[in-house]
């Protein structure tokens, strides 16, 4: 009975055009991957800055492996802490100009464990109505009175502070929202911050290392810093390794050591890893250059569609989201470039928006102009083939 019941559930998946599935890649990743025998252009990583497979990193991973061994054998706090972790968390906090920083194994650990560190029954959190699900999960797991606020809306915000009787008020965020590609409106939050005396967690998984001078994030590019932020960076994307980190005052990051179950419960990631982020977080702030090379490549694609029939969400960020609406259109689009040697994902529900299904384009600083122009190609002949491909499915 219970098989039945799952082959049912799967089955209406699948009638709603929501299958997942996984491709298995071959070698390490890059602009172009190979995918079960097949070479494909790729413009489906976060790899922002190309540092993924970069020599620098992997041969100071390799290093700290030979001295340090590969398992840290227990969590944080029972032994798995090590030099290098620590060398690790005050470069982080340097890096963001930060009292302390905290090291996760990765970004859901880390927004889960800050939410439901600083946010309880007695309390308030305020979420944007597009943050990420460890965002959303770390909220309901708080068990904190929420609100869910419409995208970026300062005024509706506003207005719910104020009538909160939360004894501590958290407002959570995006800093680059993940499907959209758009930036919070950090100055606008921070005000509302200090008005209602709340917190900003804020979770800048797609920032850290590609916006702000230096790659600082999304705080550095609007200018701003405040000990209300509580800063959470991944370190799998732009950093190109595996990881991620809570930033800020003093007392915060204590709230957080002390408080969260999955910093508290888990086994601290190898300091291969810690060490191959040192190296590139030094790559990432020397290296202007990769974030220029972004800049040009993501001018260089908007332009290109502008001149075509399609047009893209705006974003001044490697998140470049291409809205086809059903997700019929968008995973028969998906499959089009696929067929011609190209991987975009098809992103549908209940990851964006019912009625919402895109292509979610993401450009690194590795990808050549000459990439970008077999993509805008490619793109015209796959979408349009999506959508007749929708309107025959409609039709019958």
């Amino acid at each position: 009975m219970i098989f039945q019941l799952l082959a049912d559930r799967l089955a209406d998946i699948g009638r709603a055009g929501l299958t997942r599935r996984r491709f298995v890649r071959d070698g390490a990743q890059g602009p172009r991957i190979r995918v079960e025998g097949r070479d494909y252009l790729a413009f489906c990583s976060n790899d922002y800055l190309g540092l993924a497979n970069h020599p620098r990193i992997v041969e100071a991973a390799v290093d700290a492996a030979v001295r340090h061994g590969l398992g840290q054998g227990a969590s944080h706090l029972l032994g798995g802490h090590s030099s290098v972790h620590e060398r690790l968390e005050s470069a982080l906090a340097r890096f963001v100009r930060t009292p302390r920083a905290l090291l996760f194994s990765s970004g859901y650990q880390a927004n889960i464990g800050a939410v439901t560190a600083l946010a309880g029954p007695e309390d308030a959190v305020f979420s944007d109505a597009l943050n990420h699900a460890s965002l959303i999960d770390g909220v309901r797991l708080s068990r904190a009175q929420v609100t869910r606020y419409p995208h970026a809306d300062l005024d509706f915000l506003s207005k719910a502070l104020a009538a909160s009787t939360g004894k501590a008020k958290l407002i959570v965020t995006d800093g680059v929202f993940s499907m959209d590609g758009d930036i919070a409106p950090l100055p606008g939050l921070l005000d509302l911050c200090e008005r209602h005396d709340a917190l900003l967690l804020l979770d800048d998984a797609h920032g850290f290392g590609v916006i702000g001078p230096e790659g600082r994030g999304s705080p550095a590019h609007f200018g701003v810093q405040s000990p209300r932020i509580v800063y959470v960076g991944t370190l799998g994307k732009a950093a190109g390794v595996s990881g991620a980190f809570v930033a800020g005052a003093a007392e915060v990051v204590e709230t957080v050591l002390q408080r969260a179950r999955t910093y508290i419960y888990t086994t601290a990631a190898p300091a291969m890893l810690a060490a191959a982020v040192e190296a590139s977080l030094e790559l990432i702030r020397k290296e202007e250059w990769r974030r220029e090379r972004l800049r040009e490549l993501i001018g260089t694609l908007r332009q290109a569609l502008r001149e075509t029939e399609l047009g893209l969400a705006p974003s001044d960020t490697p998140i470049q989201p291409l809205i086809l609406g059903s997700n019929a259109g968008a995973v028969g689009a998906s499959a089009g470039l696929r067929e011609r040697g190209i991987l975009v994902p098809a992103i549908r529900p209940p990851t964006v928006p019912e009625g919402t299904a895109r292509l979610r384009i993401s450009l690194s600083a590795a990808h050549s102009d000459e990439d970008v122009s077999r993509l805008v190609a490619a793109l015209r002949e796959a979408c349009r083939t999506g959508a007749e491909a929708h309107a025959y499915i409609q039709a019958t």
